[in-house]
């Protein structure tokens, strides 16, 4: 018996599929590289933009008639699309030949929903509100020699344009010692690069009898043995704090590499998104981590095409980008989310408009990458191992800023530390030789 997972959105959702993964391995299911090969199929989809639900629904659909040629495929549908309001009402209608479909905070149940499906033929369909913080759960990763740990679950933060409060829950906090053994036993695996997960990280420990913050959690994270890079994503920029920013600046097994999603450069805009800061202090959280931190890299979220966004609050946006000089920057147009308060905002830009701002946006961005990229040349760095790209026999892996780097070597090198010396950038990518191995 074989299955296959569709995977869609963050990170989070990225590990999520390898617990999903680890669930059909208990039951006996092997992975397969095809869903035309698989006995189980499941979709764990995103909401968050409008894009990535098409995307699922249109896979799910061509479904149909694999569904009816082999009727005993069972078909999985989980994820934030499916815990939004009527979804999986709309899903049942849709393709009534799906036979689970589980929300966000079912993960862990869907074991026993899958041998619900086989014993009894009747479709299964569990949605419940609210969430606890599952632990124990078994997961195949898929990502070595790099792994992702969640630290906390949900968000509360309320963001107008943002769909995840409602499908994800309240803030739940894992407790600390269940992160540090989680990561202890996947250094001890060979793992060698960790990325504690949360939506916002920085709200870690709230919710705990415990006093403990997101700083204290990834200081005891550090006290493990072993060489080892560590992550972590979201930060929530009102959040950011000079604590955190000193637990960076003296463990040198964090990476000297932040994601600090600014949204937008516009005082007017990021209080119509409720993001609770303004651009100016914004750039000086920015400001003061480069100040502790000289060589610290800074990464972000980027949207235009907000509702009412006017031409003058899209140059603020591109003022803060320019000044910010991001390693890297997501940008993404606005995508209206019904149950959010942004969709019932006024003032909805132009599908048009969109377009322009987001291709302006991205050229100085890439202008950006292209002139941050230019210095590297004749530095040596140390680079994680990742990947090997078959097909030019060419190693990859990124330094502690997050920079993508190539490379040739006449072995297996894979999980291993790396010393390249870089001869020639293109863009945002890296190509150097190998001055040494770990």
């Amino acid at each position: 018996m074989k299955y296959f997972i569709y995977t869609y959105g963050c990170q989070m959702n990225e590990h999520e599929s390898e617990k999903i993964a680890g669930i059909f391995r208990e039951l006996g299911f092997e992975e397969c590289s095809s869903e035309k090969q698989a006995d189980i199929i499941a979709f764990n989809t995103c909401c968050v933009r409008e894009n990535a639900e098409q995307h699922a629904y249109g896979n799910i659909g061509a479904l149909k008639p694999l569904k009816k040629e082999r009727p005993d495929i069972i078909i999985a549908v989980g994820g934030c699309m499916t815990q939004q309001p009527g979804a999986a009402e709309k899903l049942r209608r849709t393709f009534p030949f799906v036979d689970i479909v589980f929300g966000t905070h079912n993960l862990s149940d869907l074991g026993e929903m899958v041998k619900r499906r086989i014993e009894t033929n009747k479709k299964v369909v569990e949605i419940t509100e609210g969430g606890t913080v599952p632990e124990g759960q078994p997961a195949i990763r898929n990502s070595f020699p790099n792994a992702w740990v969640n630290v906390m679950y949900g968000c509360d933060n309320f963001c107008t344009y943002c769909i995840v409060p409602y499908v994800r829950g309240r803030e739940r906090s894992r407790k600390p010692e269940a992160v540090v053994e989680e990561v202890r036993a996947l250094v001890k695996e060979g793992y060698k690069e960790i990325t504690l997960l949360g939506q916002n990280v920085n709200s870690y420990g709230k919710d705990l009898e415990e006093k403990i913050d997101f700083p204290d959690l990834l200081e005891r994270v550090c006290g493990i043995d072993g060489k080892f890079r560590i992550r972590f994503m979201s930060n929530h920029p009102k959040d950011f704090n000079e604590k955190l920013i000193e637990v960076i600046a003296a463990n040198d097994k964090i990476c000297n590499s932040v994601h600090l999603p600014v949204q937008a450069g516009a005082d007017r805009i990021l209080k119509l998104m409720n993001r609770k800061y303004t651009a100016a202090e914004y750039l000086a959280k920015v400001r003061l981590l480069r100040e502790r931190i000289p060589d610290c890299s800074v990464t972000s979220d980027v949207m235009v095409g907000f509702p009412t966004e006017t031409e003058e609050d899209f140059l603020d946006t591109m003022r803060v980008v320019k000044e910010a000089e991001y390693i890297g920057a997501f940008t993404f147009v606005y995508s209206r989310r019904s149950g959010t308060v942004a969709d019932k905002m006024d003032g909805q830009i132009s599908d048009e408009v969109k377009k322009d701002r987001i291709m302006r946006l991205v050229e100085l961005q890439n202008d950006i990458n292209r002139a941050q990229s230019a210095k590297y040349e004749g530095r040596t760095v140390e680079v994680l191992c990742e990947d090997l790209d078959e097909k030019k026999n060419t190693y990859l892996g990124r330094d502690q800023y997050g920079k993508m780097c190539y490379f040739a070597y006449g072995e297996n090198i894979l999980g291993k530390f790396v010393t390249v010396k870089i001869n020639d950038c293109s863009g945002i990518s890296l190509y150097g030789d190998v001055v040494s191995v770990e």
